[in-house]
């Protein structure tokens, strides 16, 4: 019978008596296991450490709860033999994250940013990581950027480069204006400077459901104009269901042309302008391809296949690169799920054979547990200086089930093999801290670009579907003579679940933890059921809102879970003080966590466009009620791609304001000095 278990061997770990680790583990070799792996890293026994990893039978594959694996203990430890040992004889990578993408350099330069909190000897330890780091990468960890670089909703990225600017575009689907264009001067930094349609009487969402809308467009550069192009999906009433769209500017943020319709079926179009001047665009499913004309608006052959695609299931987003004499054929395979990957194929001829690449997938997540999963619909895109990227659509999941963000965009460096082949961060998936492209922070330049709409919102900012004049109005602190700035919100006559829905001001969420208030400026409700607030929101089938309702002649503050066809509503006991008072609304985020809280100050601490009072500013206020926490939800998972099984769900989360007016039109509600904070 044996003498010995797990606890006595984690004992002796602990301990540092590698004689009794020896004793334990020859008398009994299945006790070994990465908890006393990991505890002889994070306590720095080096040769407890070396004994585990060389005699025994743990392996250097196994995670902890967080996805750490021992080379983030041997971090934790600060010693650097240890630390050294894990990286160079037993490979373990530095750059790898865990959960929340923190990576075992970055344990370690923490240790140097709190150096009050750490021991000497740690921090000594500290120090000569770092600098081994440095010299072993060639890089200092201030040269690394980290993935995704555009956070929260911005899926199905497409990118150009003009001279050394870089653009980009991703899906906005029912969302107006519609087609994000962001730009950025060193491929990390990014800032939305347009849409490719801001004219409502263009956008065509109104009837659409959710999850419709403008998908996977492209964005290409050709003899001075931007072009892009995007399918249009509508709901699925036969007999056409998707179309595709081409607008076109001189100018990156636009305004671009009215949108062309261009009537061949398939989604993910891409243009791809020859060497010899033709132009064409490209299709799923599979690659499909057809001639335009020289306009780009105009099919002018009938679509025929290049290639299925290496992977057979799903092949979609097709893009196609000249480059040494080859025709490249980039495409998505697998689905969007945890099967995602990008394949790529050549050929000497336009129209084929193709070959495919004999290391594809090029990318795909193949570490179930990392945190950036479903990897695909890439896009390449040259430097000046000829090094090559992939931009590509990725998501991360709470606890391994939500992707509330939705889907993201990463970027990764590209090499060329000797034989010629495109791969992806040397085919070790995606990366969570990489070499910025360019050294030092290139600051984005605007160019013509207003950091307001023309239809009228923040850049930032969205509705569902598209809205009319007056519906919605934003105006500056400048306009107000005030600081801060302030929304007017026409109230809606259909609620939130209603497709009709107009009345609804959102921005995406970016961040696991986050904080978003609002002030709601002294609603003037005038029938009861009305109701005005912020949202938390995904579609019309899934959202929740809190805010204030007029009830029986008085102002409740409530909320409602709509999920599907059930709507969970929770109304404050006692009605909010009489008068004209302002309320500011706050939404506290961690997680599926909400936390849902209120101020109702005294005097009103706003006074602006719809107020009675005639002055002007803010006043110096003693809250009646601070910081009121009306509510907890627990559980926001219906605001994430796989909360509900009902439509397209691909977008993610989304934190904004909204009216509800019901049949009297002319109730309006004023909301000032938003803010946003990620935490």
């Amino acid at each position: 019978m044996c003498q010995y278990d797990k606890e006595d061997l984690l004992e002796a770990v602990r301990t540092g008596n590698l004689n009794k680790v020896k004793e334990i583990l020859i008398n009994d070799p299945s006790l070994a296991c990465k908890e006393a792996l990991f505890e002889s890293a994070v306590e720095g026994y080096f040769d407890i450490l070396k004994y585990l990893v060389e005699y025994s039978r743990v392996s250097l594959n196994e995670y902890d709860e967080r996805h750490r694996h021992v080379l983030f203990y041997g971090a934790m430890s600060g010693n650097p033999e240890v630390f050294e040992y894990l990286t160079d004889k037993c490979g373990m990578d530095p750059l790898e994250g865990d959960t929340d993408l923190v990576t075992s350099w970055d344990i370690v330069h923490e240790m140097l940013l709190k150096s009050d909190a750490v021991s000497d000897e740690k921090l000594s330890g500290a120090r000569k990581i770092e600098a081994y780091l440095d010299k072993r990468s060639g890089h200092k960890y201030e040269d690394y950027y980290r993935n995704p670089i555009r956070r929260g909703f911005f899926p199905d990225p497409s990118i150009c480069r003009v001279g050394s600017d870089y653009y980009m575009v991703n899906s906005s689907f029912i969302f107006f204006p519609c087609i994000p264009i962001s730009h950025s001067r060193d491929l990390i930094h990014w800032e939305i400077i347009g849409h490719a349609i801001t004219d409502p009487k263009w956008a065509r969402l109104d009837e659409l459901e959710g999850g419709r809308g403008y998908w996977a467009p492209d964005i290409s550069f050709y003899e001075g104009r931007f072009y892009i192009t995007a399918t249009y999906r509508l709901n699925d009433v036969p007999p056409t269901y998707r179309r595709q769209i081409v607008v076109s500017s001189d100018k990156p943020q636009g305004p671009y042309s009215e949108p062309v319709f261009i009537d061949e079926d398939g989604i993910d179009p891409s243009i791809f302008n020859d060497d010899d001047g033709r132009r064409y665009m490209l299709l799923n499913r599979g690659a499909r391809i057809f001639e335009l004309d020289k306009t780009g608006t105009q099919k002018i052959s009938d679509a025929r296949l290049l290639f299925y695609g290496d992977h057979k299931r799903a092949p979609e987003g097709p893009h196609l690169y000249k480059k040494d004499g080859y025709y490249y054929l980039l495409e998505a395979e697998g689905g969007t799920g945890p099967g995602h990957r990008v394949t790529v194929s050549r050929s000497r001829q336009l129209f084929g054979n193709y070959e495919p690449c004999p290391y594809n997938p090029i990318m795909r997540q193949q570490d179930e547990g990392a945190a950036i999963q479903r990897c695909g619909h890439g896009d390449l895109v040259d430097t000046p200086d000829g090094r090559w990227y992939m931009v590509y659509l990725c998501g991360r999941m709470i606890d391994g089930s939500y992707s509330i963000l939705g889907r993201e965009t990463a970027l990764d460096p590209v090499t060329w093999t000797p034989d010629g082949w495109p791969i992806v961060n040397n085919l070790k998936g995606p990366s969570a801290m990489q070499v910025k492209p360019f050294s030092g922070n290139a600051e984005i330049g605007e160019g013509d670009a207003n950091p307001i709409s023309p239809c009228g919102l923040p850049l930032e900012y969205m509705t569902t579907r598209s809205f009319e004049k007056g519906d919605i109005s934003f105006l500056t602190g400048d306009t107000l003579k005030q600081t801060g700035r302030s929304f007017i919100i026409k109230g809606s006559r259909y609620p939130l679940s209603g497709t009709g829905c107009r009345n609804l001001v959102l921005r995406r969420q970016t961040a696991f933890s986050f904080d978003y208030e609002v002030t709601l400026i002294a609603p003037k409700f005038a029938s009861p059921g009305q109701s005005a607030g912020i949202t938390g929101y995904y579609d019309e089938n899934t959202f929740f809102e809190f805010g204030i309702m007029f009830k029986e002649g008085k102002r409740y503050i409530y909320c409602n879970e709509h999920i599907g066809e059930e709507d969970r509503i929770t109304i404050s006991p006692d009605p909010l003080p009489e008068g004209p008072g302002s309320v500011t609304l706050k939404m506290e985020t961690d997680g599926l966590r909400r936390i849902l809280k209120y101020d109702v100050p005294a005097p009103s601490l706003h006074t602006g466009p719809g107020n009675d009072e005639s002055e002007t500013g803010k006043e110096d206020a003693i809250s009646v009620n601070s910081e009121n926490e009306f509510l907890t939800l627990d559980n926001v998972y219906y605001l994430c791609d796989e909360g509900l099984s009902k439509g397209k769900r691909f977008t993610g989360a989304l934190v904004g304001m909204y009216a509800f007016a019901g049949e009297d039109s002319d109730f309006a509600a004023v909301f000032m000095d938003d803010i946003y904070t990620e935490r």
